[in-house]
């Protein structure tokens, strides 16, 4: 390592620091304006989303000075899918590029690591993504009872009508292909056999982490890095979201030190959204949303009632419907007057 690359690294601890306090970012007059287009945050986490989480969670460690956007019921992602990140003309999506982004922008919580651990890095995130991934997605999107009952319900909630009704779908189209890209080739033919084995392949994942884990704040010491953040963002929606279907939920919680390695991280560095004092006000985006929602709901629901009422009424028979259909026929002229602005 060169001479005072200790102390570079020490000055991201000022930054850090301060971003625990719930001080915010600390950034460079230097440094280009970030933007970080992602889905929000429930059940006392950021952001719900894996991928999301993972870019949300390294920003944190390194101090990255993002703007977070966050995708609600207005739907204000710019273009491209999610976490998307803009830097004046430039704009990147899928987390290892966006990582890749920052560290040339000088926020690199891999600083201190050795060639060894580096490349370590990259093994372990190759294992997530071939191991993991596949089923967290299932958990969320494929999985009918998860999929039905909570993973629709949210992003529908945060996506305007008629997109609700069909971005959803798209998406749980979407990971079912990932799936089947990766794990539906022979010797597994049916959807179940494949399902069989995502299963065992995530339980056994989380095994090896748990065991590299161990006792120790982070994958490399005392230190968050970039597999820190891959693990959070894969373990804490799967950890935290309520599922009716609990197979893979069950198992993680199982294994205390990994559970304790997500608390630890939202704890540390993600007090403000757990004290729900989020910069954009997002909980209170959310929580106007769910009444808002509710209030929809009932309403739809009386004039349903009210609907069935009317069409079951004995005091309005189809002849009366006649007659004053016929009634009116005389005041055509005058009726547009009275209806125009």
């Amino acid at each position: 390592m060169p001479k005072g690359g200790h102390s570079a690294r020490r000055g991201r601890a000022g930054p850090r620091a301060e971003l625990r306090e719930g001080k915010g970012f600390a950034a460079s007059n230097m440094a280009p304006a970030m933007e970080l287009s992602c889905w929000g945050g429930d059940w006392g986490l950021p952001s719900v989303h894996a991928e999301c989480l993972v870019v949300m969670a390294y920003a944190r460690f390194c101090g990255a000075p993002l703007k977070v956007n966050v995708i609600d019921h207005l739907w204000r992602a710019p273009r491209g899918s999610v976490p998307l990140l803009i830097s004046n003309d430039t704009v990147i999506s899928q987390p290892a590029k966006i990582l890749n982004f920052l560290r040339k922008q000088k926020y690199n919580a891999d600083y201190e690591l050795s060639t060894k651990e580096g490349a370590d890095t990259l093994a372990y995130i190759a294992l997530l993504e071939e191991k993991l991934l596949p089923a967290v997605l299932h958990t969320f999107w494929v999985e009918a009872d998860n999929y039905y009952n909570v993973t629709k319900p949210w992003f529908a909630s945060r996506i305007p009508f008629p997109l609700s009704w069909y971005l959803p779908r798209k998406m749980s189209g979407e990971a079912l292909n990932r799936i089947l890209l990766t794990k539906g080739g022979p010797p597994l033919y049916s959807l179940t056999e494949v399902e069989a084995q995502i299963y065992r392949d995530a339980k056994e994942c989380l095994n090896l982490l748990s065991n590299r884990l161990g006792t120790s704040p982070f994958f490399f010491g005392n230190m968050p890095t970039t597999l820190d953040a891959f693990v959070f963002g894969f373990l804490a929606p799967l950890y935290k979201v309520p599922f009716p279907k609990t197979q893979l939920q069950d198992h993680l919680k199982q294994l205390p030190n990994l559970c304790h390695f997500c608390d630890d991280i939202l704890i540390c560095y993600f007090r403000s959204n757990l004290s729900g004092a989020t910069p954009a006000g997002q909980d209170t985006v959310d929580a106007n949303l769910q009444k808002l929602t509710q209030l929809v709901n009932k309403e739809s629901n009386l004039i349903e009632k009210m609907d069935d009422n009317l069409r079951k009424s004995p005091q309005h028979p189809p002849r009366k419907l006649t007659t004053l259909k016929l009634s009116t026929g005389g005041e055509g002229n005058s009726s547009p007057n009275r209806l125009s602005p």
